[in-house]
């Protein structure tokens, strides 16, 4: 066991574990609600146009993206964890911040996507000029989810070194 000092306590590395169980839980919530908010569209959409289900994939593809941004934090965080490194209540801090800030972003990137894939599939069935302008949006949703990516990776630098 590392040795337990007043910066290196024994309560700290709850504070990682519970940023990679925060960054995967809400960033998994986010791309799964974003997947079933465009899915029920896609699906509805299928029963009218067919041809154009392929299509309308994307904000379910991207989506799934989102539950990685989690993952890879998680398993950043994780490898600094083990039961005979030595964990300062700094890096439990800091891990804990990355997890929040990628699981909020996901969170928040996942419903985006959701919302503007369901509403978008649904009028791309009426008017296929607004496929263009459903993509970008859907990329604006998406970098939101990278931004809470960045900011974690970035916090997790702090811990090493």
């Amino acid at each position: 066991m590392a040795d337990i000092t007043p910066l290196n306590p024994i309560h700290a590395p709850f504070f990682g574990l519970a940023g990679v169980a925060f960054a995967m839980i809400l960033s998994a919530t986010g791309a799964a609600y974003g997947t079933a908010k465009a899915g029920i569209a896609i699906a509805g959409v299928g029963t009218f146009a067919p041809q154009l289900i392929m299509k309308s994939l994307i904000s379910v593809i991207m989506s799934g993206i989102i539950a990685v941004y989690g993952l890879v934090i998680a398993v950043l965080i994780a490898g600094s964890l083990g039961p005979h490194k030595s964990y300062s209540l700094f890096s439990g801090v800091v891990h804990l911040a990355a997890g929040l800030s990628v699981g909020f972003a996901g969170l928040a990137a996942g419903y985006a996507i959701g919302i503007v894939g369901n509403a978008g599939v649904r009028a791309f069935l009426t008017q296929p000029k607004i496929y263009v302008g459903m993509v970008l949006v859907l990329i604006f949703a998406e970098v939101l989810g990278l931004y809470g990516l960045i900011v974690g990776l970035i916090l997790n630098t702090k811990t090493s070194g």
